[in-house]
């Protein structure tokens, strides 16, 4: 399964399956070390930070295109915590979920 597979999220009963490096490791049947080592090298990035991006990206369309609220986001995006989801996007994105939301409808 590709890490784009997962996407876009259309249904807030659409949980994601694959989050970490290892879980992809795991279907892949390859040492996550192994796994690494080949995304740094066609990508420039880390398998995280690949991965980082991709659920930021889904991230920012969710809240734009849906009334979601930000616990069902976090939740279809593997989140157990909302509190997790919010400091993971402010990290980020440099904004919570809810100021981004925001500042994205006033736009």
């Amino acid at each position: 399964m590709k890490l784009s597979g997962q996407f876009p999220i259309t249904e807030d009963t659409q949980p994601i399956k694959l989050r970490k490096a290892s879980d992809f490791a795991e279907i892949l049947n390859i040492h996550v070390n192994s796994l690494n080592r080949v995304v740094k090298l066609y990508t420039g990035k880390t398998t995280t930070q690949n991965i980082n991006e991709r659920f930021i990206k889904e991230a920012r369309g969710l809240l734009k295109r849906t009334d979601w609220s930000i616990t069902k986001i976090a939740a279809v995006l593997g989140f157990r915590e909302v509190n997790h989801f919010s400091a993971f996007f402010k990290k980020h994105v440099g904004h919570t979920p809810t100021d981004y939301r925001k500042l994205k409808i006033k736009k």
